[in-house]
């Protein structure tokens, strides 16, 4: 089995090679973890105010409009997370390497995919309304104004994919701070305009639709002037050779291509577990729903640190110091196992107040404190997937990860399907932590071979 442990770096000095010096250690995991833990618990509160700002409409059915608007762009979007992902694995790595030019290379590519992509969905924005509210059905007023707010937010989609690319950027050059204030940048920013457009203005679902636009746009001209001052205290240029270099777009096409199918499987694999607690009942996929809404908190939470082993594992790599490698994969899942210990502790001692608070049926409620247990675990048997997730992203170990993860739902399946049988729920949410559990598994069998290959000659 391999080793991730280290007596320490061989070097005193962070890892980015053309920039003043960055502390080591814990503090280099901390500095870029921490930022990411709050960038993605701002997340939930843009909902919750838009919901807010929309429910002070007399009319319900503009609730259920931004709902079904937003289910539909969650799903697009998602889908083109790799340009966060994969941006931050080839910059970390360029970082580690100290070549100012592919820096540059690695961003302007992501930008070249999120533009033509952005720009492709506009164009076929009405194939995607005409699929989407085939799919998703609601009632004519929730339809009529779920059509409008697609109609206008589709056109945020150039901006929304550079905001991703900017945001993997800078993660990868471990500016976890600068990705932070750009993700508040374009939360308040959407906030104030929701609040403007919706109680100033007096429109409804079209404001917020409006807002998220325009939020959109202002966060990334913020992420132009971020790049641009950020490259202003660096080496190299821009060199459009470099740019459309064959290597390049090739290498940046396939991590992408991998990162995509990952996670179309890992979505696939939880909207199968959503699946099977419908066709437990009603109360259960309340209960259920409610539980997982309480798990993706401390997801985010652990997240943080994936995005930290991403970005030091990246640079280690560029740098080529097994040293390094070692210790930032050991230091970022300490500290994520003591996040995960320290949210599971607090779901056990405080998960009965937060069911009362989340749901008023007292039977969700009952039900979903039954299942308890299985999200105070999750946590802390979900770090090594997630771990290990970032480790092989920030490594750019992309056919590796595609594949275990596409082995691991593949195992997951007739758990899936024999455990619900059995078991009822507790099968299910059995199957699911059995599904983080193979993740990990499968990942790590195939660190050897990773170290192999990103360290050959290497200390």
């Amino acid at each position: 089995m391999p080793t991730l442990r280290s007596k320490g770096p061989r070097s005193g000095g962070y890892l980015a090679t053309n920039v003043p010096s960055r502390p080591a250690g814990h503090r280099a995991v901390l500095a870029i973890a921490v930022p990411i833990m709050a960038s993605n618990i701002s997340e939930p509160l843009l909902g919750l105010v838009d919901t807010w700002v929309i429910g002070r409409l007399p009319e319900a059915y503009y609730i259920g409009a931004i709902a079904l608007g937003a289910t539909i762009f969650s799903l697009i979007f998602w889908a083109f997370g790799f340009l966060r992902m994969g941006t931050g694995g080839l910059t970390a790595q360029a970082e580690g390497a100290g070549d100012g030019e592919e820096l540059r290379a690695v961003l302007a590519r992501a930008l070249l995919i999120a533009g033509v992509a952005g720009a492709g969905l506009i164009v076929i924005s009405p194939l995607i309304e005409m699929l989407a509210f085939w799919l998703l059905q609601g009632s004519a007023e929730v339809e009529h104004h779920a059509r409008t707010y697609f109609q206008i937010r589709v056109l945020s989609a150039p901006f929304a994919l550079a905001n991703y690319a900017f945001l993997g950027w800078f993660i990868g050059l471990g500016r976890a701070r600068t990705a932070f204030a750009l993700q508040l940048v374009l939360n308040l920013s959407n906030i104030i305009l929701d609040v403007f457009f919706v109680l100033g203005m007096g429109m409804t679902s079209d404001g917020v639709a409006l807002g998220t636009l325009a939020a959109s746009a202002i966060a990334c001209a913020c992420g132009l002037w971020a790049v641009h001052s950020e490259l202003k205290r660096r080496s190299g240029a821009w060199n459009l050779q470099r740019i459309l270099q064959r290597a390049g777009l090739k290498r940046t096409a396939v991590v992408n291509f991998d990162i995509m199918i990952r996670s179309v499987a890992v979505v696939f694999a939880f909207t199968l577990f959503t699946a099977r607690s419908a066709e437990l009942g009603d109360v259960v996929l309340a209960a259920n729903t409610v539980l997982m809404n309480i798990l993706a908190i401390g997801t985010h939470l652990i997240d943080g640190f994936a995005h930290s082993a991403e970005a030091l594992v990246g640079q280690a790599v560029g740098a080529r110091s097994l040293a390094r490698f070692r210790l930032y994969a050991r230091l970022s899942s300490q500290w994520a196992f003591v996040i995960g210990g320290l949210f599971a502790l607090a779901t056990w001692l405080s998960g009965p107040f937060v069911i009362d608070a989340l749901t008023v049926n007292e039977e969700v409620r009952e039900t979903a404190r039954i299942y308890l247990m299985w999200v105070v675990a999750a946590p802390i048997i979900g770090v090594g997937c997630y771990q290990l997730d970032g480790i092989f992203i920030g490594a750019t170990q992309t056919r590796d990860l595609r594949n275990m993860m596409l082995l691991s739902v593949a195992l997951y399946l007739p758990a899936w399907y024999y455990f619900v049988l059995a078991f009822g729920n507790q099968g299910l949410w059995a199957s699911l932590i059995l599904f983080l559990i193979v993740r990990a598994i499968t990942l790590w069998v195939r660190v050897p071979a990773l170290m192999r290959q990103k360290f050959v000659g290497a200390v």
